[in-house]
């Protein structure tokens, strides 16, 4: 099994937002376009150059698609979408071209084709030039930012977890302050940034590439715009992958997803404790796996009462929200596991390890902003402190490990603009989805695919494989889910019904 480990920045990026999609690639490229009036030609192409950036493999090459900023007024201003390909290796076999479309929000693709999309098997690689593209907002694309403070950059600091005591008042505080500020350094492309902008900018480079129809490649987030492009332009599909899918509730999107994080860590919270009770594990910390789970609630409450100076980390001590932050992160990826472990006896020691290293702030601000902005304009979410305080003193008692977060107020819940209406997801369309699940999986459970799967109906099967983290194929899922992905995409074959891969 193959393992496609996370970016840095991402790590700090997207887990601030609300790691609803895990990995993805934050953009650290210098190049900042303007915003510019002209209005593009109806055969808008792709002039393609050598790519900027140490991501990019020799073969990748870039270049830049002038889009609408807004699409309900396609001859005001437009804004710039960076794109890159790898072309096809076996031009005799070539079928089109495979999007990668990546996670987040706030993630971007556009180095993709030089990494995860050399992981492919060859006949996928042979069939198709490969797509990446920074979506809108971010850097290599026309960028905003919200100039946030440091100190709420920190991932601890943009989840909005409640006070030690359940209270959500200082988050409705916080979210007034970061929304003020999104609001005031954003600009007017902030307001424009959503996810069905997402689907029409991808439908714009499809154009531009001269394709009729499209595949693709869409991870976490990304299977939520994938979605919501085959809604869109079921006839510009071809073969889609839908890999760690969200939940479309078109009355939720964004926080329902946040609140799935609390079923997906009790989903999860169970094979790390098997994992941190083993006895050959260096890094064990109980002797049994029932032990594991009180073990880390007592420590998430004393470090509430008292917390740990930890020099160089943000914020510069160890609480209980930055722990609970920490497994959140490691429940991503069993890699990860020793990390959380290692945190959790420093602390019971009073002996911490060295604090991670902070990314670079720009695409920390850029890929928050861009993340902010797709969750706040996809739909409304309530303004009241009543409505976050109920759904938080529920998910307290009934999932202590996320202690009310999921359930509490981002943002969005001050936002200034009008949200759009988001995209229900229905089975119309072709019959050309296949969504790829792992069982185990803290930012997109189960339960949220399976809700996915339902409204797409006869339009997609569903692989569910025994396994533990986010992202399923080609990197912690498993060889059975592997190989009925990638023959999809190599020859278009697909399980005749939902199908299941025992654990490896």
């Amino acid at each position: 099994m193959t393992k496609i480990k996370r970016n840095t920045v991402l790590l700090t990026a997207s887990a601030a937002v609300l790691a609803l999609t895990g990995p993805a690639t934050a953009s650290t490229a210098p190049t900042v376009p303007a915003i510019a009036t002209a209005t593009p030609t109806a055969t808008a192409t792709l002039d393609w150059t050598t790519c900027e950036g140490r991501g990019a493999g020799t073969r990748q090459e870039c270049a830049t698609l002038a889009v609408p900023m807004d699409h309900a007024h396609p001859e005001g201003k437009q804004i710039e979408i960076a794109v890159s390909r790898i072309p096809g290796e076996k031009p005799g076999a070539r079928r089109g071209a495979l999007f990668l479309i990546p996670g987040g929000p706030g993630g971007s693709s556009i180095d993709d084709p030089s990494g995860k999309g050399q992981k492919l098997p060859q006949s996928v690689r042979d069939a198709y030039d490969l797509i990446g593209f920074e979506p809108r907002g971010l850097s290599r694309s026309t960028p905003v930012d919200c100039g946030l403070e440091p100190a709420d950059l920190a991932p601890s600091a943009l989840r909005p977890w409640p006070a030690p005591d359940g209270s959500v008042t200082e988050n409705m505080v916080t979210a007034k302050r970061l929304s003020d500020a999104c609001a005031r350094n954003g600009g007017e492309l902030i307001r424009h940034i959503s996810t069905a902008d997402n689907a029409r900018d991808i439908d714009r480079i499809r154009a531009a590439l001269g394709e009729e129809r499209l595949s693709a490649w869409a991870v976490s987030y990304g299977t939520y715009v994938g979605a919501v492009y085959s809604q869109l332009f079921p006839h510009r599909t071809d073969r889609f992958v839908l890999d760690s899918n969200d939940d479309p509730d078109p009355r939720r999107v964004g926080r329902g997803w946040l609140a799935a994080h609390e079923r997906g860590v009790e989903d999860t919270f169970p094979e790390f404790a098997e994992w941190a009770s083993a006895p050959d594990n260096e890094d064990r910390i109980a002797e049994t796996a029932a032990e594991v789970r009180p073990l880390f609630l007592r420590l998430a409450a004393r470090l509430d009462r008292e917390p740990i100076p930890w020099p160089d980390a943000n914020p510069a001590v160890l609480n209980g929200d930055v722990l609970r932050q920490t497994m959140l992160n490691a429940m991503d990826d069993p890699d990860d596991f020793p990390g959380l472990a290692r945190l959790m006896r420093g602390a019971l020691k009073g002996d911490l390890p060295p604090a991670p290293p902070a990314p670079p702030e720009k695409p920390v601000q850029n890929a928050v902003a861009v993340g902010s902005a797709t969750l706040c304009n996809d739909v409304a979410w309530p303004t009241s402190p009543a409505a976050y305080q109920k759904g938080v003193t529920e998910s307290r008692a009934k999932y202590p490990l996320t202690a009310g977060m999921p359930r509490n107020a981002m943002l969005c819940a001050a936002w200034p603009y009008r949200a759009k209406q988001a995209t229900r997801i229905t089975d119309r369309g072709p019959s050309n989805i296949l969504l790829v699940q792992n069982e185990r999986d803290p930012n997109t459970p189960l339960s949220g695919a399976l809700k996915l799967r339902e409204a797409l109906g006869r339009r997609a099967v569903m692989v569910t494989v025994d396994a533990t983290g986010h992202d399923a194929y080609l990197a912690n899922g498993n060889a059975c889910g592997d190989r009925t992905v990638s023959r999809f995409l190599a020859t278009g074959q697909r399980p005749a019904h939902d199908t299941s891969c025992a654990r490896a």
